[in-house]
């Protein structure tokens, strides 16, 4: 059996790593002329990183990133509502890792090219249609200048393409983003470390706020602090199809003025990052779909749950995504069957946190403090209880899947030894 797997992102080249390792060939088509990922971060939680050691990775992804140590939730007057240890300091058996996305990419391509051959990912290749010819899937795709590219022919189709999925649409032909309002700007800056030199610091609230985190060391102690900035979008603002990528960088600045704390400039930060180095995005997810799994073909990533960026959940579901369907394989000798039973097991967990994460997710702590003291608080007790802190993070990973019981305790996805 091959596997067709449209999209080259952190989905479908940690999958086609996890079919390597089961044995099971597979190709990685991507629509861009070249895999070039921009640097900018993602935090991959510890179930994600037990799967990454799994495919014999941890060690270069720690060596690469961030080991966070804390996560810490702060009002827009910069003081503490909650903070928690992170990875292996919270318990955990394996790391939190924060990293650059380039990195990230790096690390799994060279992986795939070293394991499965350099012909392992074909780019320039936009997939423009497909069909099921008996206990095949037939791919066809063009090249970036619109000219068919070719057929793909393989045993199941894995649509890892993202939001903007063309396998999704082959499905649900009509079906919009989902846009709440919001625009959030990214960038990435050297800059002196914060808090613990490894911390996440999540600030402000539903409206305007702030989520930092170090993705890389650099020479003489600093570290690439990778950001993202909330604010909702003003009225009179042009429609989302006419906006470009590029930020008005003065324009997010503007909005962060008095945001210095004694443990970090927020406003200054941001206004040291190289215009260049500042992208503005709308804030989209998609709904929630009753089905991911076709006959043979199938759905991962953000192409089956596309979620809003809150609690650092995207990538690192991405990647058990992969490797639960690579055990379904293992596990069942009809195709169509084993594709099912992948989504059975993740599709009721993954639409919960579709909604979860637009009600804020673990982050809702932020907009509580506010809305029952705008004005800051003496002690954030006086606003929010203990017991209320504390069940509103674990019942957030409990939903997600990575409180530390869980990942510590459950069976590996694919009980193979790691590669290497």
């Amino acid at each position: 059996m091959h596997v067709i797997i449209v999209g080259g992102g952190i989905s479908g080249l940690s999958l086609a790593l996890s079919l390597q390792q089961i044995g099971v060939p597979c190709r990685v088509y991507d629509a861009v002329p070249r895999l070039s990922p921009l640097g900018y971060g993602i935090n991959l939680q510890p179930n994600a990183i037990r799967e990454l050691t799994a495919l014999g990775l941890g060690e270069q992804l720690a060596a690469a990133g961030i080991v966070t140590k804390e996560l810490a939730f702060y009002n827009k007057h910069g003081q503490l509502i909650w903070t928690e240890p992170r990875g292996r300091a919270a318990g955990y058996r394996w790391p939190q890792i924060s990293i650059s996305r380039g990195e990230l990419h790096r690390i799994l391509l060279a992986a795939i090219h070293e394991r499965l051959g350099a012909d392992a990912v074909v780019t320039g290749h936009r997939l423009t249609d497909f069909a099921e010819r008996g206990e095949k899937v037939v791919a066809r795709f063009a090249d970036p200048s619109g000219r068919p590219a070719g057929e793909a022919e393989g045993g199941i189709l894995v649509g890892a393409d993202g939001i903007h999925s063309a396998v999704r649409q082959h499905f649900y032909r009509g079906e919009k983003a989902v846009f709440d309002g919001y625009l959030h700007y990214r960038g990435i800056v050297e800059a002196a470390p914060y808090l613990t030199g490894a911390s996440m610091a999540v600030v402000g609230h539903r409206t305007h706020r702030a989520i930092l985190y170090p993705v890389m060391q650099r020479p003489g102690g600093k570290v690439m602090i990778n950001w993202l900035a909330y604010t909702k979008i003003p009225p009179g603002s042009p429609p989302l199809e006419a906006w470009d990528t590029a930020a008005d960088k003065a324009a997010c600045v503007g909005q962060y003025k008095g945001w210095t704390y004694p443990w970090l400039d927020v406003h200054g930060l941001f206004a040291a990052t190289p215009a260049e180095h500042v992208l503005q995005l709308p804030n989209v997810d998609r709904d929630p779909i009753p089905r991911w799994s076709f006959g043979r073909v199938t759905l991962i990533g953000d192409a089956a749950h596309p979620m809003q960026p809150v609690g650092a959940q995207a990538g690192s579901q991405a990647v058990v995504d992969g490797r639960v369907l690579a055990a379904s394989l293992m596990a069942v000798r009809d195709p169509a069957e084993a594709l099912m039973r992948y989504q059975n097991e993740r599709i009721a967990a993954m639409n919960d946190m579709i909604i979860r994460n637009r009600n804020l997710g673990l982050e809702s702590i932020l907009q509580t403090a506010e809305e029952r003291a705008p004005q800051g608080f003496a002690h954030i007790h006086d606003v929010l209880s203990q017991e209320e802190l504390e069940h509103t993070a674990l019942s957030f990973k409990k939903a997600a899947g990575f409180d530390v019981e869980t990942v510590n305790s459950r069976r590996s996805f694919v009980d193979l030894p790691a590669p290497g």
